[in-house]
């Protein structure tokens, strides 16, 4: 993959660059010792230099180093060109710069916006890029792309800029994060690409036009641009060869420009992506020289002003060029400032001698140029390395990152006098560092709740002395869970009911006992009563009407989880909708929400998939009672039945099961405690897969794993996503039963350790996520379509999504579902 790839603007094939008619004034020169240099260390660079040529790791190279103000090292090494025939390098020689296009035109502009007042840093893109918000990000802001936070893919296929600039552009809104924004250092040229449409949309102007009049020739850069002119070619450094429909040796990647003869790219911008957008883009594109750059690194260093033009002020080149943690999960990450490396697994140019507080950046075509504001120092190094090729045998391909690391390093140790002491101000605690990090230790744990006397439905309907059904013949949708708080059956309770005739049973998923795990349940009687039980597992799922007639009444009492898949409410449904046909009243002895009935998770079921596992377009995890979700399916679904609901009694929605005094009954085989539960909303996602959740072990949803799975790695690639409230271990384990049964499977252990912090469904994504990421090959992720039933998600999943990610972009249909839910709640 390049390194320095890919970015989208306009077509306009004006050159907004590179005036030849007016040479460039260079900076000043003078001798190292005049400025606390020494020039027998700097001349250690010709032996590093000069042997790296001849490994044939480049053709040549200009290097320029300054201090204080002046140049001290300005010199080309071998050769500008080695095919079709060799050309000596020259000091003036233009080079494409690659990913230096991102700091240099791209972040520039954006900070003379920011001065403007046209943005702010902060501010989400889609304010003034209302397309960018499809796919969940719509929370990704202009500092995000700056720093490599925003969760968006490296590159984009090329094939997505074949058709042109509109619909390149129209390809990248499409574009789904792979992390949450500010979770994740994800180095992206499509963060810049987005960066210099936002430059056109605020001025009017593409991003060559804007850079050329506000940055370039302001300071008198003339030899600095996008599409070089002809009359520059002769001293501009060709690439690498397009064209003839052959493959770009450096990517592997079919070239765009099939139609046109081979040719070499001089002058011609090296990316595909910039190819294809014109020559014109937010990462990649920029041509110039070493003696322009190097005017642009004084810029900088003399706090935003070169020879009386000022282009930035001192408060915006502090704010350009300071450092936060890229990295989203604390100290040690990827520093980075705006547009800028700072201190990454990218800064390898900033040698082993400058300190932490200097900045810099890199290109993918070997240049590179780093900024010491401490030492008043800056090194520019540009080199062609991709020319005449670069073999896509990685073993062979040129390599000029450790040169340029070397290069900063003896420049460093030239400097023997001040100032070179740390820049105050300017160099992050990277040690104990806890920018990004997890922030549950900063939130109030949720209180102990006295709700000792909590009633469910049937509870308060025992208490009322069964009023509601005074006269009346019922039916009673139950099951084993349909108990009140003493442990009576709501059976025997309504059997032997003053005034009440209880006549018919139905019974749910798991039979009226809770005890059957299969396909389908008949039709039968129960023992204890002599009472006909009807199925509503079997060849129907919804009561049939000869069942229903005689009835004044169907009650529902059935202990639900908190998950949308589990059927329990979806057997409700049902029967409300057939209650509804009937004109027959439907009255729900409502009951807590054991995993609580606050939070509200996941993405919110697709209305083209409805189905059993999916009744109603609600989240994975609804928040809600059973009694509010039949307030809700009764009104979205215009079904207009004779609904009541026997509320709860002393409770709160925030609390969990094992707070309300109330006692645990399995509610189904493999549902066997509150933790599990807990984690079944996120990993049951992947039941229907082909890894086990624990089914036929002892532990059912608290494991995961498949007999090709490498435990190991997997509860590696899920801690270090720092998942809140959760950690997982690797372990080994042979379901007895479901799927892989009787084989040896490596997984990993889930194990909660703050459940007031944990989000199941998060972490059901998350699971996915490392899952295809580990074994794409192995891991069938279309499965989860069944239970996920959700296209978006399960296509950003295979787009490479993480977790967080996933959870972004469904964050806007979940909050409009939280206002709808609302309605609803009767607690």
């Amino acid at each position: 993959m390049l390194k320095t790839s890919f970015v989208a603007l306009s077509l306009i094939a004006l050159s907004s660059l590179v005036n030849a008619q007016t040479p460039t004034t260079p900076l000043p020169a003078t001798a190292p010792n005049a400025v606390g240099m020494s020039p027998q260390q700097l001349a250690y660079l010709d032996e590093a230099i000069e042997a790296e040529i001849a490994r044939k790791q480049l053709p040549g190279a200009v290097v320029v180093v300054g201090r204080q103000g002046r140049v001290v090292w300005r010199k080309a090494y071998g050769r500008r060109a080695l095919e079709p025939s060799p050309e000596t390098m020259t000091t003036d020689t233009i080079f494409d710069l690659a990913s230096l296009t991102k700091p240099v035109a791209t972040a520039t502009s954006v900070m003379l916006l920011v001065e403007r007042g046209l943005v702010r840093l902060g501010d989400p893109v889609a304010r003034y890029i209302p397309e960018f918000a499809a796919a969940g990000k719509q929370n990704i802001t202009v500092e995000h792309l700056l720093v490599h936070r925003s969760g968006l893919i490296a590159d984009n296929e090329v094939k997505d800029y074949e058709q042109g600039t509109a619909q390149a552009m129209l390809n990248i809104w499409k574009l789904a994060p792979l992390a949450e924004a500010g979770s994740r250092f994800i180095y992206s040229d499509v963060n810049f690409i987005v960066l210099a449409e936002l430059v056109k949309r605020l001025t009017g102007k593409p991003l060559n036009e804007f850079a050329a009049e506000n940055i370039f020739q302001r300071l008198g850069m003339n030899d600095t641009g996008f599409n070089p002119n002809a009359a520059l070619k002769a001293r501009i450094a060709p690439t690498e060869k397009r064209g003839g429909g052959k493959t770009v040796p450096s990517t592997g990647e079919k070239d765009a420009s099939a139609e046109r003869p081979e040719r070499w790219m001089r002058g011609e911008v090296h990316d595909p992506r910039s190819y294809l957008l014109g020559g014109v883009a937010g990462h990649a594109g920029l041509f110039s020289t070493a003696d322009d750059l190097a005017i642009y690194c004084q810029m900088l260093l003399n706090r935003g002003e070169y020879q009386g033009q000022r282009i930035l002020s001192p408060l915006t080149v502090t704010r350009f060029t300071s450092a936060r943690d890229s990295a989203g999960n604390g100290g040690g990450g990827n520093w980075r400032a705006l547009g800028w490396d700072y201190y990454s697994s990218f800064s390898a140019n900033r040698g082993d001698l400058l300190p932490i507080g200097s900045f810099g950046h890199t290109g993918f075509t070997g240049t590179g140029l780093w900024i010491d504001p401490a030492s008043q120092t800056f090194i520019v190094f540009l080199s062609n390395r991709v020319h005449p090729r670069l073999d896509a045998d990685l073993a062979k391909r040129a390599d000029v990152g450790s040169l340029r690391g070397r290069v900063a390093s003896i420049v460093a140790a030239s400097i023997i006098e001040p100032p070179f002491a740390t820049a105050a101000g300017n160099t992050p605690a990277l040690s104990g560092a806890t920018v990004g990090t997890n922030n549950s230790a900063l939130r109030t744990p949720h209180p102990a709740l006295d709700t000792l006397s909590t009633l469910n439905g049937i509870d308060v309907l025992v208490k009322e002395n069964f009023a509601s059904l005074k006269g009346k013949r019922i039916g009673l949708i139950t099951n084993h869970t349909g108990r009140d708080r003493e442990g009576n059956s709501t059976i025997d309770l309504l059997f032997k009911a003053p005034d009440v005739k209880l006549v018919a049973l139905f019974s749910p998923e798991h039979g009226i006992r809770g005890a059957l795990d299969q396909e389908k349940i008949g039709n039968s009687t129960d023992e204890k009563t002599s009472l006909p039980i009807y199925s509503l597992y079997g060849d129907t799922r919804k009561p049939a009407v000869q069942y229903l007639q005689g009835l004044d009444a169907l009650v529902f009492d059935i202990q639900d989880v908190g998950a949308r898949f589990y059927t329990y409410i979806s057997t409700m449904g049902l029967a409300l909708e057939a209650c509804a046909q009937a004109k027959l009243k439907f009255i729900v002895l409502d009951r807590v929400n054991p995993i609580n009935a606050e939070a509200v998770e996941g993405p919110i079921a697709d209305n083209d998939k409805l189905s059993f596992i999916a009744f109603h377009p609600i989240p994975i995890r609804h928040g809600m009672t059973v009694g509010e979700l039949a307030q809700m399916f009764n009104k979205d679904r215009n079904l207009n039945a004779n609904l009541q609901v026997i509320g709860v009694q002393n409770w709160r929605r925030s609390a969990w099961l094992d707070e309300t005094g109330l006692t645990w009954t399995n509610p189904s085989p493999n549902m066997r405690s509150l933790t599990q539960a807990t984690l079944y909303p996120g990993v049951a996602i992947l039941e229907f897969s082909n890894v086990s959740v624990g089914r036929g072990t002892n532990t059912p949803f608290e494991l995961l794993g498949a007999p090709w799975l490498k435990e190991r790695a997997l509860a590696a690639a899920l801690n270090a996503a720092n998942l809140p409230g959760v950690r997982f271990i690797p372990v080994r384990f042979k379901p007895d039963a479901s799927v892989h049964k009787g084989v040896e499977c490596g997984g990993v252990n889930i194990m909660i350790t703050d459940r007031q912090f944990f989000e199941p469904v998060l972490t059901g994504l998350e699971l996915a996520a490392q899952l295809f990421k580990l074994h794409p090959k192995e891991f069938e992720i279309d499965k989860l379509a069944r239970l996920l039933v959700s296209q978006k998600i399960l296509a950003a999943l295979k787009q490479g999504s993480d977790g967080r990610a996933a959870k972004q972009i469904y964050a806007a249909e979940l909050e409009a579902f939280r206002v709808v839910r609302q309605k609803y709640l009767l607690y």
